[in-house]
């Protein structure tokens, strides 16, 4: 039994050392710290939730850490009000709202949510297959999460793998998060529970 003991004991240590320890929070639930607004569009707490929301010139916006985050394994939750043509950037650079690096798609049904973008590159590099997001609920609060190990991408939609991508271009990246909002108005986007752990 004894031997059994330190045997379980080694496991635990060995997986918390390969997910590299605890869970950090990006979002406090009460200000902006740790984050930078580009753009004009409308970025807020409200009630502990992070929202975006399209403003009078309903153009691209984005939201990203100050902070650069290479192997990570990221959940957060989101609930999309009216359209809610958003997403998740990673291993991102900003200029004004120029941003480069590659987005996990969030979107109403139907629209490739999961799936991963690279912004001013190639474009889609993998969709999820078609009515794999039959778990999204619009209106409602949904559960993602990204992990992204060198040049490995793996993402989920309430517990469903959406995607898996191995790609050089992104294995040699690194750089912010990044929450969007899509150009167009008439987007709002509630966020809450953003968690990461550092691999």
């Amino acid at each position: 039994m004894l031997t059994m003991g330190i045997m379980l004991l080694a496991a635990c240590s060995s997986s918390q050392q390969a997910t590299g320890g605890k869970a950090i929070s990006l979002f406090n639930g009460k200000n902006l710290d740790g984050w930078e607004i580009y753009g004009t569009e409308k970025w807020y707490v409200d009630d502990g939730e992070l929202i975006c929301e399209s403003g009078p010139d309903k153009g691209y916006g984005y939201l990203a850490t100050t902070s650069q985050y290479k192997d990570f394994d990221l959940t957060l939750e989101f609930l999309q009000e009216a359209n809610g043509n958003s997403g998740v950037f990673f291993r991102s650079s900003i200029e004004g709202t120029k941003i480069t690096g590659w987005q996990a798609e969030v979107a109403p049904p139907g629209h490739d949510t999961g799936g991963i973008y690279e912004s001013y590159g190639r474009g889609w590099l993998i969709q999820p297959p078609k009515g794999s997001d039959s778990s999204l609920k619009m209106g409602e609060w949904n559960k993602m999460r990204i992990r992204v190990v060198g040049g490995k991408v793996t993402t989920w939609l309430n517990g469903h793998q959406m995607i898996e991508l191995e790609d050089e271009k992104i294995g040699m990246a690194n750089g912010q998060i990044a929450l969007q909002i899509h150009d167009g108005g008439g987007i709002k986007v509630r966020w809450r529970n953003l968690k990461l752990v550092q691999l």
